[in-house]
């Protein structure tokens, strides 16, 4: 395992970091995690070098508005001494916070529910302008600083989801740690980007990665020409390892975080983790990258990640699964394969979660990370396939 410095707090963290959104569950259940076997795989991580563990508050859960089953797992998890050979982050769920006192409340809560006396990386969950400006006037900062020197955490950050002019806006506004931005070979220009990554890398803060892989939408059901230009590479490489070794070709680059669900995805993550430096990849190799991502970009329709904010839905619509048969549908289509892809949102998308349920209420737009004018967007769905 290689490990990088984490900004200003000179902590040396794994390349690879455990990201704990999508665990192995039960019967299609998100609430159900498969505690025997997430377990092995922590484990297994953990005893391979990785000392990075993230989840938060609302994960594995049924929506935003209350806690999941992700910390109180990862606090069983991380007992008989593992606790120790980890740093251990989580977030603060910054859209439920309505008063100062809450956002003791909440801390208090998660430590609880983590089984432990501190939390490691405590991060402000999920910042866009709305929720950052109040949160300003009922005193994050303070908070901040009160529970850093009480000892409940560590460092503080925060994880973004909004433009580059709020996300700068925030990094100078507090003597941020460390913060956490979705970034991946398609997102350069999207949210903090490039441009925030170095931004917040020259105030000194470590940098978090999330979304490495977009939620899995680069590493399955690649177009002929994201295939074709992988193949031109004269050293063959898994699409998870052209996606992980692009982010980690940036030194500002801290930790990646990915959400692995079965065995396999560790070991692979691992292997990639323990050869990716920053700035190794060629000339040649980052010319490959240049013509997957025009690949891609031609394609794409929705830029959603499927990591489940908008829902659940009043009225039951499975946003993400709409989309992501949308997207699939306008990456793969050809005259051969219409038919088949449209049958496959019909036969694989319920009735009742289907883009017509819509009453177009909004509430999901409000919970949407990557700003998707979602009510828009699932007409077009509807369009397309009904």
């Amino acid at each position: 395992m290689l490990y990088r410095t984490l900004g200003k707090t000179n902590e040396k963290v794994s390349a690879l970091g455990f990201g704990c959104m999508r665990l192995p569950i039960i019967y299609g259940d998100v609430t159900k995690i498969d505690e025997e076997k997430a377990i092995e795989m922590i484990h297994h991580a953990i005893d391979e070098g990785v000392n990075y563990v993230d989840t938060a508050y609302p994960y594995h859960g049924t929506g935003m508005e209350r806690g999941g089953e992700s910390e109180p797992f990862v606090g069983r998890a991380l007992k008989d001494g593992y606790r120790e050979k980890v740093n251990l982050a989580t977030k603060l769920p910054s859209w439920l916070i309505k008063t100062r006192e809450g956002m003791d409340k909440y801390l208090n809560e998660q430590l609880e529910r983590l089984q432990t006396d501190k939390i490691d990386f405590y991060l402000v969950h999920a910042l866009n302008r709305g929720v950052w400006e109040n949160l300003k006037k009922l005193g994050i900062d303070e908070f901040l600083n009160s529970a850093i020197k009480d000892g409940r955490i560590r460092y503080a950050g925060f994880s973004f989801h909004d433009d580059l002019a709020v996300f700068k806006e925030i990094v100078d506004y507090y003597d941020w740690s460390f913060c956490q931005i979705q970034y991946n070979y398609l997102d350069e220009n999207f949210q903090a980007g490039t441009e925030g990554l170095k931004y917040a890398a020259d105030k000194g803060l470590g940098v978090v990665i999330m979304e490495p892989l977009r939620g899995g939408k680069l590493i399955k059901d690649l177009p002929e020409a994201v295939i074709n230009a992988f193949d031109k590479a004269e050293i063959k490489e898994s699409p998870v390892e052209w996606a992980l070794r692009w982010v980690w070709n940036n030194p500002e680059v801290s930790v990646v975080l990915s959400g692995m669900n079965v065995m396999e995805h560790i070991d692979e993550n691992l292997k990639i983790a323990s050869v990716a430096l920053p700035n190794s990849l060629t000339e040649k190799e980052l010319e490959i990258m240049d013509t997957v991502k025009k690949a891609y970009k031609e394609r794409t329709k929705v830029n959603c990640t499927g990591c489940q904010y908008c829902m659940p839905c009043p009225v039951g619509v499975n946003i993400p699964k709409n989309f992501t048969y949308y997207n699939q549908y306008h990456m793969l289509v050809t005259p051969e394969t219409e038919g088949e892809l449209k049958a496959h949102y019909n036969g694989f998308v319920d009735v009742s979660q289907k883009a017509d349920k819509c009453l177009e209420c909004g509430k999901c737009e409000s919970h949407c990370p990557q700003g998707i004018k979602i009510r828009q967007e699932l007409k077009n769905v509807r369009a397309l396939f009904e």
